[in-house]
């Protein structure tokens, strides 16, 4: 017997305006809201009867469900967000993101690594990896 991972929960402030940036940097889109203000993001709107059947079938992606709670972000996350570009260059989606509400983070990251990070408008680290686009990504 097995699980599936189905959605991510991040506590938050404002549920709703880390939706809007969550679903602009992924192209993902509201599926659902609760009674508590939280709110749920995914790649799609599907009704409930066919999500089950998904996740029993195998993977899929999870959705993420931003929850509000009253207390604020002390330190680092004990677990981030990599997002890879399919479509443009590393530095182009920074830039991006950087224009939706992200900022720059300092993790203590070394200066030489291959990924950077950056935070979401709430202070929720994440990284953006290697671009994936086509002319940006070989395989070895």
């Amino acid at each position: 017997m097995t699980s599936r991972l189905t959605e991510t929960v991040v506590d938050c402030h404002d549920p709703v305006r880390l939706a809007d940036f969550w679903c602009a940097a992924l192209g993902w889109v509201v599926v659902g809201t609760e009674d508590d203000g939280s709110v749920e993001i995914g790649p799609e709107r599907v009704p409930d009867v066919q999500r089950l059947a998904d996740v029993r079938a195998g993977a899929v992606v999870p959705t993420l469900l931003l929850q509000p709670v009253p207390e604020g972000k002390t330190a680092k996350n004990r677990l981030h967000l990599d997002l890879s570009p399919v479509d443009c260059s590393q530095a182009d989606e920074v830039e991006r993101l950087l224009g939706l509400g992200a900022t720059r983070a300092d993790v203590g990251q070394d200066p030489s690594v291959s990924w950077v990070v950056l935070a979401d408008p709430e202070g929720n680290e994440l990284c953006v990896l290697r671009s994936l686009a086509v002319g940006q990504f070989t395989l070895p």
